[in-house]
């Protein structure tokens, strides 16, 4: 597969997953999140925000491997 589809695709791939992780991060917050303190909260979306970052490594990896 040439570099530029599979950049192509890491790229919707990419937006993908971080749209939907968004989403269920915010779906989980409101959920879980109403009566924790500032500080759990705070924790919550330090790592919710940070998260989506180690499924995204093997994609981009995927993404730079010559062709």
């Amino acid at each position: 597969m040439p570099i530029r589809l599979r950049k192509l695709i890491g790229a919707v791939a990419l937006i993908t997953l971080v749209i939907v992780w968004a989403l269920v991060a915010m779906a989980l917050a409101q959920t879980m999140l109403t009566s924790v303190s500032g500080w759990a909260a705070a924790i919550y979306y330090v790592v919710a925000g940070l998260g989506w970052v180690l499924p995204a490594m093997p994609l981009v990896r995927w993404m730079s491997k010559a062709d």
